[in-house]
């Protein structure tokens, strides 16, 4: 697989477009909470890269089960700042992480039941759109 071609559970269950995270931060979403259950789903897909040039192979539950033989991303995970909601959207008949796996990751092995979301309204994709630029050279 080359390292442009997403695996095909992620062509699955992900989005059909790019998004820019700080235009997603930018938008005036009320906070709420949501049981942990809904999002943990994210925890056997392989949204995590291994290594500079891998494109995701990790999933953020080897990440936390087998933190040892992935030290970095741990790191990383228990470095997130909890104090930002989780930003989700409700896509393929489920709540999809736009930004925040690794604060979901965090509050899971903290054994958190529920977690600050805010949701994002599908109406917002083109407010949140990645530049044509940006996509051209990250997707």
């Amino acid at each position: 697989m080359n390292k442009r071609e997403l695996p095909d559970v992620i062509k699955e269950v992900g989005f059909d477009f790019s998004w820019d995270e700080r235009k997603v931060w930018e938008l005036d979403v009320p906070t709420e909470e949501m049981p942990i259950d809904e999002l943990t789903w994210h925890f056997d897909v392989p949204f995590i890269w291994s290594k500079p040039d891998g494109y995701y192979d990790v999933s953020p539950r080897e990440v936390i089960e087998h933190s040892e033989l992935h030290t970095e991303e741990y790191e990383r995970t228990m470095q997130a700042d909890t104090n930002y909601p989780i930003d989700v959207m409700y896509w393929k008949k489920r709540w999809l992480i736009l930004d925040g796996l690794h604060r979901l990751m965090k509050q899971a092995i903290e054994g958190n039941q529920v977690v600050k979301v805010r949701k994002i309204p599908e109406s917002a994709i083109p407010q949140i759109l990645k530049d044509h630029d940006e996509t051209e050279q990250h997707s």
